[in-house]
């Protein structure tokens, strides 16, 4: 199975997102542009594009910036909701076709701002249950014709979207790419994901959830092909292990002072609280993911680091690779220069 290798592209209302370099025009089309075609000028595959009420529409974002490169693939997060499912599928087969078949989906279920936009989600039981609808009646639009389905969340009655997803070889449909680390998120990705999406967790953690989730697959009587498993994470590269290490510890004393601001919700993901209860085990894991960045702020996939020379990251990344990793999402601030740098030192070390 191919690896695929994608970068994070920040749309941000404010700028010196965990870090980043601090401009004026940080979310302008010709910023956020240049980012995308760095992405494709140093080996990547695309970049993820963040969802969230309160930041510039991620969407929006992706059309424009697919539409001022040629390879980029923008990995959009979206959440049900937010969308409707035919709304949604529509508009992406569209863009998919517009591009060649270059779309991805992040299917995301976590926490928002939902009263801002109208949508009370209830519950993890209902919020879950809820994306299973969305993500089938997705699925099914996106490969069927005249789809009819009459959910406790969503319906569709002879729906049809044109045009169509672009078909490719094996490729039916944008990959659907899907997190959570709830007993309710794993059986969603399970049955309906393509890729399930893992934070920067140990290397022994990440093959139990692995042996887990494929396990639900076979039990749960999943339709689809196997479900392939991707590793969202910060990975600190620099020409050496010791001025990795520097650096790292320098950002971490920053993040203490405030420097860097905390999300709010930091806390409410039980995948988030599993990162922040691995700094209990120790500053430092398998020899270079770095646990300390979560006690001061760094939310999500910046919860985590790999820290080291290419060399040293390369060998952790080949680790997971070993575990059935085979999607990689990885970033680290200031995002336009850790493109090129990480882009041109650490990616040839991972296909060569």
């Amino acid at each position: 199975m191919s690896l695929q290798f994608l970068w994070y592209i920040p749309n941000q209302a404010q700028p010196g997102h965990r870090g980043d370099d601090v401009v004026a025009d940080h979310n302008s089309l010709e910023t956020l542009s240049g980012h995308a075609r760095a992405v494709e000028e140093h080996g990547w595959s695309g970049a993820l594009i963040g969802a969230g009420w309160g930041r510039p529409d991620t969407f929006t974002v992706a059309t424009a910036l697919a539409a001022r490169t040629t390879t980029f693939q923008p990995l959009i997060a979206v959440r049900p909701g937010y969308w409707r499912p035919a709304n949604f599928a529509s508009a992406a087969a569209t863009l998919d076709h517009l591009t060649g078949g270059r779309v991805l989906v992040n299917i995301v279920s976590g926490k928002d701002d939902l009263a801002a936009y109208g949508d009370s989600e209830g519950d993890q039981a209902h919020r879950y249950a809820r994306t299973k609808e969305f993500m089938r009646i997705v699925r099914k639009l996106w490969t069927e014709e005249n789809v009819t389905y009459h959910g406790e969340h969503f319906s569709v009655t002879g729906s049809t979207v044109a045009p169509r997803t672009v078909v490719r070889g094996e490729r039916r449909h944008p990959r659907l790419y899907f997190g959570g680390a709830s007993e309710a998120a794993e059986r969603v990705a399970a049955t309906e994901a393509d890729v399930q999406l893992f934070w920067g967790e140990p290397l022994g953690d990440v093959a139990e959830r692995i042996e887990r989730l494929r396990r639900l697959s076979d039990g749960l009587g999943r339709e689809h092909p196997p479900l392939e498993f991707g590793l969202r994470i910060t990975t600190l590269v620099r020409d050496t292990t010791e001025q990795a290490w520097a650096d790292a510890e320098a950002k971490v004393e920053e993040m203490a002072k405030g420097a860097i601001k905390r999300d709010p919700n930091w806390r409410a993901a039980v995948g988030q609280q599993r990162l922040l209860d691995l700094a209990a085990r120790g500053e430092v894991l398998d020899g270079n993911l770095y646990t300390v960045p979560g006690r001061y702020g760094g939310g999500g996939a910046g919860s985590t680091w790999l820290v080291g020379s290419a060399e040293d990251v390369a060998k952790s990344l080949r680790d997971y690779q070993a575990l059935g990793i085979t999607h990689f999402v990885l970033s680290d601030t200031p995002y336009l220069p850790e493109i090129r740098r990480q882009g041109d030192r650490l990616l040839p070390l991972l296909r060569g």
